[in-house]
């Protein structure tokens, strides 16, 4: 069984409102996407490492790899102008590996990252075909309704939010990354989401939720410290 851990860095940086993405600013003297490209490197359960960038940025990524001359990384592929694309692109530069390969697919924007995670998911993948990462839902968490209110614009004009549903505080977790896949599995539900002309998504999880809906996906669990940066106000933290 070979694991490959894949660092997904395809954003350009437009919410966090920079000229710089954000997994090219600094963070404690390194860029954000070395701390998680040197643990994958260095973890003993991972076998190759790939990164996932926008063509524009290769350069900049290529000067850190030339910085830290990591072995275990092997390809540089091109991202996609949404995530779910370079997952894919990710998914078919693979596509030849053998049938027990597993894809760890992490976002760049989450530079804290732990062995322990890592470890895990790979015991996880023994037994299942998918797996997620996950934290307890310290706040309550309410669904509402998709109706004009719940828009930017609505919110904008003062117009409030309805709640139509408040689930079970303890059944509510907040998904992280990595997840991870059997080869052939992320590569089937992605097959079956391109033929879905309504398909979008932001999670690979929910792609195989969707698209292949007989399959378990276990949830081990995160970090808090595990957490994704958004915004600016995040590097400081």
């Amino acid at each position: 069984m070979k694991n490959v851990a894949v660092v997904l860095a395809g954003g350009v940086g437009k919410r966090m409102g920079s000229p710089v993405p954000k997994q090219f600013m600094q963070l404690g003297g390194r860029t954000v996407i070395e701390y998680s490209l040197d643990m994958f490197c260095k973890h003993q359960a991972i076998d190759e490492v790939a990164v996932v960038v926008h063509p524009d940025w290769r350069g900049e990524l290529e000067a850190v790899v030339g910085r830290n001359q990591w072995q275990k990384l092997k390809k540089v592929i091109d991202g996609g102008a949404e995530r779910y694309m370079s997952s894919l692109n990710a998914i078919m530069a693979y596509i030849d590996e053998p049938d027990d390969t597993n894809l760890l697919l992490h976002d760049a924007a989450r530079p804290f990252v732990t062995p322990a995670i890592v470890d895990r998911v790979v015991a996880a993948l023994q037994s299942n075909e998918a797996v997620g990462v996950a934290v307890p839902s310290t706040d309550t968490v309410w669904e509402v309704h998709p109706d004009m209110s719940a828009d930017m614009t609505g919110m904008q004009m003062g117009i409030p939010r309805l709640v139509a549903r408040i689930p079970e505080r303890r059944l509510m977790w907040r998904a992280q990354t990595p997840q991870a896949f059997r080869l052939p599995l992320i590569r089937d539900a992605y097959q079956r989401a391109l033929q879905d002309p309504q398909f979008a998504a932001t999670d690979d999880c929910g792609v195989v939720r969707r698209y292949m809906p007989g399959v378990k996906i276990a949830v081990v669990e995160g970090e808090e410290q595990n957490r994704k940066i958004t915004f600016v106000e995040d590097l400081k933290n």
